[in-house]
């Protein structure tokens, strides 16, 4: 379930694990999307969306079956932002589509934080999502997630050349590194008490204790005091950290003040347009949307001023 330490036995080096300047690379792009859900067909439209722009390189590319394998060298980074499952109807071909990249892929090239929906694989019990995949996961399937959060596979976030990713993201400042190492502590916890009798209060505990990582906050999730997976992005104010979140529901990626939320999958998987990757660059970000006409259209948005942080 989720195994993303890139076939690597000891897992993902640390300073690799938590952000871009900690890889053996020259100023990688960061290309990243969110919330995936299970939609694998308009994955595929985001992802092969910088081949089809003149400006760009491709991340991926298709062998004869329509498998995509990465091509993206050592001067791609693909950060998936979250939520990889639940509601769409090809959950096991997006861990799959994931789980192939991060093992093609130069270790720590290919990264994914923790959604609230992966969060709901751990806390199973918290929850009450039986219909949906990420409820249905057996204690082995939980502890093998929890064993690759152990290897770094698995982040609460990353940081980027200007903006941090995260799932839903924090109001107060945050550094991933630490998230990060809080994550791990809490998934090793876990692991121990996974289909035991003390599962389910371990995951209580574990939540109220790790609050900043793992906190549902008020109104059932998602409100005031959630922690970096659950907190809605009506609440992250704009003077906020710069970060890039998925997490809430958009038509088209939109940035308010110093954040960016990209969720666009989920509002236009009935269509051919609005499948959408971020390209971060130490000078810049931009996006690149599928249109209607299968086109790529490319937007631009500010570099927030980081001095103020």
């Amino acid at each position: 379930m989720i195994e993303l330490s890139a076939g690597e036995s000891d897992g993902v080096p640390t300073d690799a694990r938590d952000g871009v300047a900690g890889l053996d690379a020259d100023s990688p792009r960061i290309v990243s999307l969110s919330d995936l859900h299970g939609y694998l067909d308009d994955a595929r439209r985001a992802l092969t969306a910088l081949g089809d722009h003149p400006d760009y390189d491709p991340l991926v590319e298709a062998d004869d079956d329509g498998n995509l394998h990465w091509v993206g060298g050592d001067e791609s980074v693909l950060v998936v932002n979250g939520d990889l499952v639940d509601r769409g109807p090809d959950n096991e071909g997006v861990i799959e589509l994931v789980e192939r990249l991060a093992r093609e892929a130069p270790p720590g090239h290919v990264r994914v934080t923790l959604g609230n929906h992966e969060w709901g694989v751990l806390f199973r019990d918290l929850v009450n999502w039986e219909a949906w995949f990420s409820g249905q996961r057996s204690d082995g399937e939980r502890r093998q997630l929890c064993e690759s959060i152990g290897r770094g596979g698995l982040v609460a976030a990353y940081e980027g050349y200007n903006f941090t990713y995260a799932h839903a993201g924090l109001v107060a400042d945050y550094d991933a590194a630490t998230l990060n190492d809080r994550l791990v502590d809490a998934a090793l916890e876990l692991r121990e008490t996974v289909g035991t009798p003390e599962d389910v209060d371990t995951q209580r505990r574990l939540v109220d204790e790790y609050r900043q990582v793992l906190g549902l906050g008020r109104q059932g999730g998602r409100g005031f005091g959630a922690g970096v997976a659950w907190l809605d992005f009506q609440f992250l104010p704009g003077t906020a950290q710069p970060q890039i979140v998925g997490h809430t529901r958009q038509d088209e990626p939109v940035q308010k003040g110093n954040v960016v939320c990209e969720n666009v999958i989920r509002a236009n998987q009935s269509g051919t347009g609005g499948q959408a990757v971020l390209v971060e660059t130490p000078e810049g970000l931009a996006s690149l949307a599928r249109t209607d006409d299968a086109g790529v259209e490319r937007s631009e948005f500010e570099i927030p001023d980081t001095d103020d942080h």
